[in-house]
């Protein structure tokens, strides 16, 4: 979710729904021990609860980042191994990580033993020719033996070479029973499934067997399907979702945000989906796509392009 979950996209998350954990894009130990530390860090207080996530291998520096995650109030910190690009893998950071686990572990100890908020981690079922259900423990049991509970785990494997990032979220087989195996092999484990998950229905169908589940790029692509998260997996009572309220909503906080420097054509990108199956969404995005950086750009943009979707509600 690199460039995508940022603060004003987890904002209209937030709007839609109140109960979802909402994470971070991935945030490298040397963007915050060396760079500008405030714009990956700084999020609005509506956003809780909320995960930083971190992309590292250093020990000494993920310690240092997540004493960094608890004094800015961040809920959780989650170490993602799961990531297959080569931008990270480079940096010895994401999916690659899988093949040291005692390396993992070791980040995971000094993590903890710097902060008192919870440290999970993000991975995949397995890696290249690491592909069996004990290549799978071997990697979890060390982390684990640190005192970590919670893992998050994408249920395909990450080819390395050869495929893209695309395709790895695509190409590999999904493998639900794999993880649905771990559960239950240690069921003193908090284990969270992600990849492929497009609706509630399949949500509450794993729930049956494992802890939690993890939305990713569906929650981008359709956002009010996280409507549904509230009443379906919460209890809340159910309401009509009214997305011309969210869009409002969300464009006080542009109209905020703006007032702080941020840029127009950051915020708007996020709501282009909103509308996602609805009649006129498609001029909706359209018209935004089009406008939103001409020189004289506006918030009437957005105001504009509502018209487009405005007979929905």
């Amino acid at each position: 979710m690199m460039d995508w979950s940022d603060r004003h996209c987890r904002y209209l998350w937030r709007l839609i729904s109140k109960e979802a954990l909402l994470y971070t894009e991935m945030v490298t130990t040397g963007a915050l021990l060396h760079g500008n530390c405030e714009r990956f860090l700084q999020f609005d207080p509506i956003e809780h609860p909320v995960a930083l996530q971190l992309g590292g291998s250093d020990p000494k520096a993920l310690a240092a980042c997540a004493k960094l995650a608890e004094r800015w109030g961040y809920d959780e910190i989650n170490l993602n191994c799961g990531c297959p690009s080569d931008r990270v893998q480079n940096g010895m950071i994401g999916a690659c990580l899988m093949a040291h686990p005692q390396r993992v572990a070791a980040c995971i100890d000094a993590m903890r033993s710097a902060c008192s908020i919870e440290v999970t981690v993000k991975h995949r079922i397995g890696i290249d020719d690491m592909d069996d259900y004990q290549g799978l423990m071997d990697f979890i049991t060390p982390i684990a033996d640190t005192g970590c509970s919670t893992f998050i785990v994408h249920a395909r494997k990450a080819w390395l070479q050869g495929l893209s990032p695309k395709e790895n979220r695509e190409i590999p087989p999904l493998n639900y029973e794999r993880v649905y195996s771990l559960k239950r092999e240690r069921p003193d484990l908090t284990v969270v499934m992600n990849g492929g998950i497009t609706t509630i229905d399949e949500c509450q169908q794993h729930l049956q067997h494992l802890d939690g589940v993890m939305i990713g790029r569906e929650a981008y692509h359709n956002p009010a399907m996280l409507h549904g998260v509230d009443h379906g997996l919460f209890d809340h009572p159910d309401t009509s979702l009214n997305r011309l309220a969210i869009a409002h909503g969300y464009l006080d906080y542009c109209e905020q945000q703006l007032s702080h420097g941020s840029r127009l054509n950051h915020l708007s990108r996020h709501i282009l989906n909103l509308f996602q199956g609805q009649r006129g969404a498609r001029q909706f995005r359209r018209h935004i796509s089009e406008n939103i950086h001409k020189a004289d750009a506006d918030l009437n943009v957005i105001v504009r392009a509502l018209e487009f979707v405005s007979h929905e509600h």
